[in-house]
Parts: structure tokens; sequence; C-alpha cells
């Protein structure tokens, strides 16, 4: 996998300006258990590098797109990072071990709660999981030196704009479904003005929720 994600992401770089990834993020790619967050009858491609579906029309990214959200999100040891659209969980596992807390709100209430009890099962304890909308991102914690969403939406949701602290950035993949998507790039600066970047074509499940 993890050859396999250092594969993609040279041939990427031109791209995405990151041929090689942050040294901190492979090592957690390397020992966080991904077949811990696939069901049982996908533990044999667990470690490949490609998407796989997690139940109710929802997937786990492949390990390179999870590698560079990451690591376009630039974290910290002591940042406070929002995560839309828990999944599985494995993403928030991923981060968890970079930052200083994670919350993640995932709006499919069995998939919510099972990443809940994984987490908390796998000892991941500075993750904490709410079922909800994600359109509306978390206020309570609010604000986030990074967010990281997982669904593609057509247009940035402006509670989670709100909710970045100035001087963080979004990690968002932008378009509608069947259409092209951009992982993109959102900046927030010191005057609370915003600036984004597409990265490249990637394919995300849809947001869901009000919006």
């Amino acid at each position: 996998m993890i050859n396999a994600i250092n594969e993609m992401a040279r041939a990427t770089g031109k791209e995405t300006g990151r041929s090689v990834f942050d040294p901190r993020v492979m090592e957690v790619m390397a020992k966080v258990p991904r077949h811990e967050f696939v069901p049982d009858y996908q533990h044999p491609y667990a470690y490949d590098n490609r998407p796989l579906p997690i139940g109710n029309g929802q997937t786990i990214s492949q390990p390179y797109i999870v590698a560079l959200m990451t690591d376009l999100l630039e974290t910290k040891l002591n940042d406070v990072v929002l995560e839309i659209g828990a999944g599985s969980g494995y993403q928030a596992a991923i981060l968890s071990q970079l930052v200083n807390k994670i919350y993640t709100v995932e709006i499919v209430r069995n998939l919510g709660l099972q990443a809940q009890k994984r987490l908390k099962n796998l000892g991941y304890n500075n993750v904490e999981v709410k079922i909800g909308d994600g359109y509306e991102g978390w206020e309570e914690h609010a604000p986030y030196d990074g967010i990281i969403v997982t669904a593609a939406i057509s247009n940035i949701p402006l509670p989670l704009i709100q909710q970045l602290k100035p001087g963080g950035r979004m990690i968002i993949p932008l378009g509608e479904q069947f259409f092209i998507q951009y992982l993109t790039i959102v900046e927030k600066d010191e005057q609370d003005k915003i600036k984004t970047r597409h990265i490249l074509p990637v394919t995300f499940v849809p947001f869901t929720g009000k919006h």
C-alpha cells in the first residue's frame, strides 16, 4: 500500500505540488490498520490502493487520497481538526495520530455509531463522533485549525467557512455527482479572506443533508 501511495504521489506531483508526502503522514498510513475499518468480506482488499464499500452507499477512500488530503491539511500536533463524513472512521484515525483533537460528524446514524465504537475499541481516544448533518459543521468546538470534508458538494458550506480559524485551511472535494469534482484547498487568511485552489480531479460520494 505504501509503495502504491508513493508511486501515485510521484505521478501526480505536477498537479498536486507534492511528489513526496510528509514522512509523518506516511508513518501513520503504515501504522493504522485499514482492515479494521472495512467490512470482513473486504479484508482481502484492505491494503489495495483503491476505495472500498463500507455499506449504506458509502466508501472508504483509497489510501492515496487519504494520504494526499492529510498531507494537504498541513497539520501540527496541537491542532484541533473537524472532519465532515466520518464513514468508518479511517480518516479520523489517521489524523488522530497527527493532531491534538478530532471532531467528526457523520449523517448516517449506524455508520457513525459503528465508527464511534471502532475508534474507541482501537484506542483512538482523541476522536469524538457526532451523528448529524455535516453541512452545519460542529459549532460547539469551533474555531478549527483545519477542516477535512470526505464527500463532494457543489459549494463550500458557509458554516464550515465560519468555523475555520483565521490562518486555517480546509480540504474539500467540490463538484456534483456524475460531473467533474476537484479536490480543493480553501485557505482563510488572518483578515478572514478566503482563497481557493483546485488540486486534482477526484470522485467522491455526494454530500447528503438539508443543503
